[in-house]
């Protein structure tokens, strides 16, 4: 039978050509967009995971930063707390969890036994003799008698009255009276009643050295040696006190500025509510210390002078 005369083998080959090559054209286009768009996702995969890392990072730093914040709160609460209250310098505020046992280990694990010292004078004897008879009705004879010493105070009060003689100048017309050393004031009229000497040095003590208020001083020194004063009299004794020794303070702070090594430092202080600052200058032959408002270069000054060219042990802080 005889082709179509429309009918071209050979163009037909070469359409179906044409389309192969089209097709597989198309093919490797779309593979290679699909490549791209699978490195793309896993591009984006890597930077969700990373984001995601980076969040999981952060939610644990606001955590840390949570707790920290909760710690200073806290910090700051005690440290509020405290400032109202008596300081306890020596306070942990946590117990130890596993104390050791109190007292010495008993046994060889001793260590060296002390006792205190037998006195060489003794202001009274006093004889303790034994029961009539022994608890079971028999008699009772004697073995031996053993010594036993007590070292007690005595609570007495001693008041003293100065019979001062007061003069006149006749050419000046100025008064004039006489003072014992053991005086502690010249007033007299309604502030002629004072403490002595020794019950000064002792509230002083117990006040500055112990610590205690002036209150308690007060209360001490009512309860245990019968001295009636009330805390606005050791105040002011303290003071008077403080006055008297102010030559002394500037005698050892001009010792502190010529000593060639000082050690500095401050630590906070309050001042009825205030914060003041508590410096303290130690040299190998003094120590001197003031109660300033301000912990910087001009309250340091004041101490070991501005021109102070020695060596200073302090820590890290600038000034």
């Amino acid at each position: 039978m005889a082709l179509s005369k429309a009918f071209h083998p050979f163009a037909v080959i070469h359409d179906l050509k044409r389309t192969i090559a089209s097709i597989r054209q198309q093919w490797r286009s779309t593979r290679r967009e699909n490549e791209r768009l699978r490195q793309d996702n896993e591009q984006w995969r890597e930077r969700a995971a990373r984001l995601e890392r980076e969040r999981e990072q952060f939610r644990r730093e606001r955590e840390q930063l949570r707790e920290e914040i909760d710690r200073l709160k806290r910090q700051l609460e005690d440290a509020q707390r405290a400032a109202k209250r008596q300081a306890a310098p020596f306070a942990r505020g946590v117990r130890t969890r596993h104390p050791q046992r109190p007292g010495r280990k008993p046994g060889a694990a001793y260590g060296t036994r002390h006792s205190k010292a037998i006195p060489d004078r003794v202001d009274e004897v006093i004889a303790v003799p034994a029961p009539v008879r022994c608890a079971c009705g028999g008699a009772l004879a004697v073995e031996k008698i053993e010594s036993q010493y007590q070292h007690e105070i005595v609570r007495r009060t001693v008041w003293k009255r100065f019979e001062v003689t007061i003069c006149r100048g006749t050419v000046c017309h100025q008064r004039v009276h006489g003072r014992d050393p053991r005086q502690t004031s010249a007033a007299f009229g309604a502030a002629a009643v004072q403490l002595g000497p020794d019950a000064l040095a002792l509230a002083v003590t117990m006040n500055k050295r112990l610590g205690l208020p002036h209150a308690d001083v007060a209360t001490v020194l009512q309860d245990g040696l019968g001295l009636h004063v009330n805390r606005s009299t050791v105040c002011r004794a303290v003071t008077r006190v403080a006055q008297r020794g102010e030559a002394t303070w500037h005698a050892l702070r001009d010792a502190a500025r010529r000593s060639r090594v000082n050690a500095i430092d401050e630590t906070g202080w309050n001042v009825a509510a205030p914060l003041r600052w508590l410096w303290v200058v130690v040299s190998e032959q003094v120590t001197v210390c003031d109660i300033l408002p301000g912990r910087g270069v001009a309250q340091a000054a004041s101490l070991v002078g501005a021109e102070y060219d020695g060596w200073l042990t302090h820590d890290g802080w600038a000034v």
